[in-house]
């Protein structure tokens, strides 16, 4: 599992003209998810993610966590988070999870996540969609389950 982790000031997600999913100051995560993963790994991969202490205090250090500041999530299904580039120049996604077991792993986040979040948004898995946010910092993280949980 990979997440792609910004600060955001707001964002949004949406399908066609429609927007599905906005937020003010919290996370935007791209989440990508492979074969390999599990509701374990998931699990790991969200209190990670929820207990990261990435928003600045008032002494301007980053010791507050998205809980802290009430912030937001928006989470978006991105399976190019595992785009194999290493031979020519189309990247292959067969690293990424079947549709139908990262659709469920993907679901178990966003339940996982409104567990400890009053605030979850989400985008639509397997649609076309548009990403907006302002990123704050910049501030991005990148967590991958193979150095998260495996360690």
């Amino acid at each position: 599992m990979r997440l792609v982790i910004q600060r955001v000031t707001k964002g949004n997600v949406s399908v066609g003209e429609e927007i599905i999913g906005a937020i003010g100051k919290g996370y935007v995560v791209l989440v990508g998810i492979s074969d390999s993963d599990t509701e374990s790994v998931v699990e790991k991969m969200v209190q990670k993610m929820l207990h990261l202490r990435i928003f600045e205090d008032m002494a301007g250090k980053t010791n507050l966590s998205l809980q802290d500041v009430q912030g937001e999530i928006l989470i978006i299904s991105q399976f190019t988070l595992y785009a194999d580039c290493r031979k020519g120049n189309r990247p292959s996604f067969i690293r990424a999870g079947s549709p139908r077991h990262a659709n469920a792993l993907y679901e178990y986040m966003i339940s996982l996540c409104k567990q400890e979040c009053p605030s979850v948004r989400h985008g639509e898995f397997g649609a076309e969609m548009k990403v907006s946010l302002v990123n704050d910092g910049p501030f991005t993280i990148v967590l991958d389950s193979d150095e998260i949980v495996k360690s």
